[in-house]
């Protein structure tokens, strides 16, 4: 029997009653949910590339080639608590969690400047002394080796520090697509590029993924109308200019109905199945939880698991049961995290918070406007002095200079599977789209079109093959 857990941390597929670790191909495709994960970025509910291929969804099991739901669910039920308490609590919980699964183990463990990796680093100290962290920095741009050597440091923990060089991809994308199926948006995967150097680390990678998410909330209000969060949801998920591609190929497959209104009632129908009526801010956390975290940020942590076997604090039932009962004013802004690591290391909390820098966690409230002035044009003009871009985003390594882009034409322009689903003339608009107009906002679209040519291109090669 495959049990899901709220936040599944296996991922598995149906096809013909029968389950699967990886992604099958099936035999017919699901053309209307593509263009959802076009617009997106991954899949929703139990949908795939195909009408018989199903993901085993948050909370369901599978026995005896049958689906059922279990009693694991996402809710909104507060205590009346101190936030004192609810700090004790999560460090009880989390440390409880860290210790059963890390104890005396070989750890690896990615450091940044943000919350979710100190607090691992912290709990993750006091039960093992076998710890060895890295980190990366860009070739031009964002250097997260800073904190994570400073964290480290602090800690007495082994680091070793990672170059995420530009173009790293193209050596790598017939391995990334064939981990994860490209059942999510992959091309800006970065720990692919060190993947053969930090596997030697250690003997478990330990992620802090989804700790933002569930220890945060958006800051709308709690009593916002379904419909309002409909809109909240629609604008944080999908790209613009994955709207646009979808539309487009909603058009070009003639798919019956409206492209726009089957959007709109496939998010209605997932977000009505939570219930969630008591709060806003936990009914579009538990969306993001249910649909986000494993079609989208499980799927890439296959890469990870590919060499190691890895463990997901954040994911654990202990903790989801945590955030569902206690009350959202102490889950936002980050206050149990940030709280946590004030308590239990000091030290910690007085290095720089990257999304906050300068500041760290006993300042970080004068980030903002005059006081962040003059670190603001402290970084601009170092920008200028270097004269060159700073690399500030995955797709910025991998898509632009001239050897990115010779790459990217081989696999737009010369990929024959990739164009007999999706016309040359559409890859093309949206490649000189991304070149000349703005490739910020057209970054998701073409980086949505590679994935598509990697899926097709194993699609006709598997269909060949039968």
């Amino acid at each position: 029997m495959i049990k899901n857990s709220i936040l599944p941390e296996k991922l598995t597929y149906i096809k013909n009653n029968r389950s699967y670790e990886k992604p099958p191909f099936g035999s017919e495709l699901d053309l209307k949910s593509i263009t959802l994960f076009v617009a997106s970025g991954f899949f929703f509910g139990d949908r795939t590339y195909f009408k018989d291929v199903k993901f085993l969804r948050s909370g369901e099991s599978f026995s005896n080639g049958k689906i059922s739901k279990s009693k694991c669910r996402w809710y909104y039920e507060p205590r009346n608590i101190s936030f004192d308490t609810a700090v004790c609590e999560y460090t009880e919980i989390f440390e409880s969690i860290i210790k059963d699964n890390l104890n005396n183990k070989n750890v690896i463990l990615p450091l940044s400047g943000g919350l979710d990796s100190r607090t691992i680093a912290i709990a993750s100290k006091k039960v093992t002394q076998k710890i060895n962290s890295y980190s990366y920095s860009f070739d031009g741009g964002i250097n997260e080796n800073i904190f994570g050597n400073k964290i480290a440091k602090r800690l007495n923990i082994d680091h070793t520090s990672f170059l995420i060089k530009s173009g790293y991809l193209w050596n790598k994308i017939d391995e990334l697509s064939d981990i994860n199926g490209c059942y999510a948006e992959f091309t800006h995967a970065r720990q692919i590029a060190c993947i053969d150097d930090y596997n030697e680390l250690g003997d478990i990678f330990c992620l802090g993924h989804w700790g933002d998410v569930l220890f945060d909330n958006i800051g709308i209000p709690d009593d916002l109308p379904f419909d309002q969060q409909i809109k909240i949801l629609k604008k944080s998920i999908f790209k613009e200019s994955g709207l646009e591609l979808a539309f487009a190929l909603w058009e070009l497959w003639g798919l019956d109905g409206d492209f726009n209104q089957y959007l709109d009632e496939v998010i209605m129908e997932e977000l009505s199945l939570i219930n969630i009526s008591n709060n806003a801010n936990a009914n579009i956390r538990a969306f993001k939880s249910i649909h986000w975290a494993p079609r989208w940020n499980r799927v890439n942590l296959s890469i990870f698991e590919k060499y190691k076997p890895i463990f997901l604090p954040y994911y654990n039932e202990k903790i989801c049961e945590f955030v569902c009962k206690t009350p959202e004013k102490f889950l936002s802004n980050r206050k149990i995290q940030i709280e946590y690591i004030k308590r239990e290391s000091p030290e910690l909390a007085k290095i720089v918070w990257q999304e906050n820098a300068p500041f760290n966690l006993y300042n970080y409230h004068w980030n903002k406007i005059p006081w962040n002035i003059p670190y603001r044009i402290k970084n601009k003009v170092s920008r200028i002095i270097q004269n060159r871009n700073f690399i500030q985003r995955n797709w910025e390594l991998q898509f632009t200079g001239k050897f990115n882009q010779e790459q990217l034409e081989k696999r737009l322009f010369q990929n024959d599977n990739l164009n007999e689903f999706v016309p040359n003339s559409l890859v093309r608009n949206i490649y000189n789209s991304f070149c000349e107009i703005d490739s910020v906002y057209f970054s998701h679209s073409l980086s949505m079109i590679v994935t598509l040519g990697q899926f097709f291109s194993s699609y006709k090669i598997q269909k060949n093959e039968k």
